[in-house]
């Protein structure tokens, strides 16, 4: 298999199709509905938690090939064979699609994802394993500082002198490492430690 290729997508305002009605077809709602994406569900059996969503359309009947008409992003959490289905029909319309827990219907996976203050860290395992990459995910959260958003709002500072100032880029980076390290001495000072 060759490399994936990372990459974060912009969602808000863009038509995604969830194939599927079941509770894991629910969970990839719920994922979404923070990005801002228009989804509509199709699944023969639609559960209470996707109903309840505030999705676009709901439509109770199987997967038709002109239900991709118009997306950007097809996620399929049905059966293999309608994932398949589906996988066929969406790569004729140049379409990624995310095949839940099905890596060869797959052409877009999801790994175990971060979020926290502004940050956004994905872990993928190549659709392998996705127990693992959850894993990975709690490990890494584990280690992160819990004032992200400090951190973030000091980046925000530099970029902005960084480019009033001309600062190149391979500058930036031991600079951002430096106010870091100040952010952390400021503190103990503040709580009267010994640096």
């Amino acid at each position: 298999m060759t490399d994936l290729f990372p990459i974060f997508l912009k969602l808000a305002g863009r038509p995604v199709l969830v194939v599927g009605g079941g509770p894991v077809a629910a969970s990839k709602v719920e994922a979404l509905l923070p990005t801002g994406a228009v989804m509509t569900v199709v699944a023969p059996s639609i559960c209470d938690q996707i109903r309840r969503a505030p999705v676009a359309a709901v439509h109770q009947r199987p997967f038709v090939a002109s239900d991709l008409e118009g997306q950007w992003l097809v996620i399929s959490a049905a059966t293999p064979e309608v994932n398949r289905l589906v996988a066929t029909e969406a790569q004729d319309r140049q379409l990624f699609v995310n095949a839940v827990d099905d890596p060869g219907s797959a052409s877009a996976y999801l790994g175990g994802v971060i979020r926290r203050d502004g940050v956004t860290i994905a872990i993928s395992t190549d659709g392998r394993a996705p127990a693992l990459a959850g894993l990975l995910r709690e490990g890494v959260d584990a280690l992160l500082p819990r004032d992200l958003d400090q951190w973030l709002s000091r980046a925000d500072e530099l970029k902005r002198v960084w480019r009033s100032t001309g600062v190149p880029m391979d500058a930036r980076r031991p600079q951002l490492m430096e106010a870091l390290i100040r952010l952390y001495e400021d503190r103990r000072k503040l709580a009267g430690e010994t640096v």
